[in-house]
């Protein structure tokens, strides 16, 4: 029996009292529902996984204190997905581009939505008509 049978017996995972996942943050809970979700649709197996998951924890200026264990995670569900030919490393890149533009763009307390994401050579005002007073405060 492999030592990562599920993705709950990943080495590092930060766990409860109980010995349930604990996540800092929600994308951390996101990343590791993706994972899960990918696990069961086949697209790899959990030693694909754990051996990818490795790999990414022990490269060299990795936290020695695991605090960026996460991190590693999804580093490693990237390699995964473009090892797999799912997306490709620069589709990746271009994607979270695009999230962090659009997080940029987002006013504070609102939802981030892709859509809000401009093109990099794209002002907020060059959809505004000629003459059309635009409040830019």
């Amino acid at each position: 029996m492999s030592r990562c049978e599920t993705p709950a017996d990943s080495p590092g995972l930060p766990k409860s009292r109980e010995g349930d996942p604990v996540f800092a943050e929600p994308w951390q809970a996101q990343a590791f529902a993706m994972t899960v979700r990918l696990h069961e649709r086949g697209v790899f197996t959990w030693g694909e996984w754990a051996e990818a998951l490795s790999r990414e924890v022990h490269r060299p200026a990795r936290a020695a204190d695991g605090a960026d264990y996460f991190d590693c995670w999804v580093a490693a569900l990237s390699s995964l997905l473009a090892e797999r030919g799912i997306t490709s490393e620069a589709e990746q890149a271009a994607l979270s581009d695009r999230w962090a533009r659009a997080a940029e763009a987002t006013p504070h307390g609102k939802p981030i939505r892709l859509e809000n994401a401009m093109d990099q050579d794209q002002s907020p005002f060059s959809s505004c008509r000629p003459g059309l007073d635009v409040d830019r405060s």
